[in-house]
């Protein structure tokens, strides 16, 4: 399977495409700010075609390009209904500081949307993303894993959003966000994960969930559902 991604933008937002080998379909996560011209460069050099359009919150930085990006295929985007209310107004899930940046900048839904649920999966491109809802950052954050057919066998892949990172947490300062929240979310719906499943955040460099827990000083303390409580 082709997993990959770039940063993108003044956010340096990781936007990723994920496709089966040799398949003419794939999906987009998270396109945010600038995303278009590298994400169509990519995509034509490739020769797959996106057949959606799936994002992990609705933090304009991870929403930027959706409305283009589905517009041009004509695919639906798929966000949490406690977050699709930020695709047309982007200031009220990131407060007036943004307003200066965006100026008369209007953002509108695409014409398909489609909201995730938690629990249920999605079979894409040939790819099956299961939703995992993990509230804390944003309301509506979301983490969509898939297992990824490697020469060494099958490996776990979490795309995390503004969840997890490599060595950190996502911010709670920001409308709707609850640190308590967060780290229940990351206790109960990562942590179980295994060590080896690899995660691949909204920014930044990739890492495991293994190294996470073994070195992420947020993370310090946590323990998964089987293991207890905060």
């Amino acid at each position: 399977m082709l997993v990959t991604g770039f940063p993108a933008g003044m956010f340096q937002t990781n936007c990723y495409v994920l496709a089966h080998d040799g398949a003419d379909e794939c999906v987009v996560v998270d396109p945010g700010q600038d995303a278009t011209e590298p994400l169509f460069r990519f995509l034509n050099e490739s020769g797959v075609t996106p057949v959606a359009v799936l994002l992990t919150h609705g933090h304009l930085d991870h929403t930027w390009s959706v409305a283009p990006v589905c517009e041009k295929f004509g695919i639906p985007a798929y966000i949490h209904a406690e977050d699709r209310y930020m695709l047309s107004d982007p200031i009220r899930g990131t407060g007036p500081a943004l307003a200066a940046l965006l100026g008369d900048t209007e953002f509108n839904e695409p014409d398909d949307v489609a909201e995730l649920v938690a629990g249920s999966s999605l079979d894409l491109a040939g790819i099956t993303f299961d939703v995992v809802h993990t509230p804390g950052h944003t309301p509506g954050s979301v983490v969509f894993t898939v297992d990824v057919d490697t020469p060494d066998g099958t490996l776990a892949v979490a795309l995390t959003g503004d969840t997890l990172f490599a060595g950190s947490i996502g911010r709670t300062d920001l409308p709707g966000g609850n640190h308590e929240q967060l780290l229940r979310s990351i206790a109960d719906s990562l942590l179980p994960l295994a060590d080896d499943t690899v995660i691949l955040p909204g920014h930044g460099g990739q890492s495991t969930i293994g190294q996470e827990r073994a070195s992420n000083p947020f993370l310090v303390g946590l323990s998964g559902t089987e293991q207890g409580k905060l």
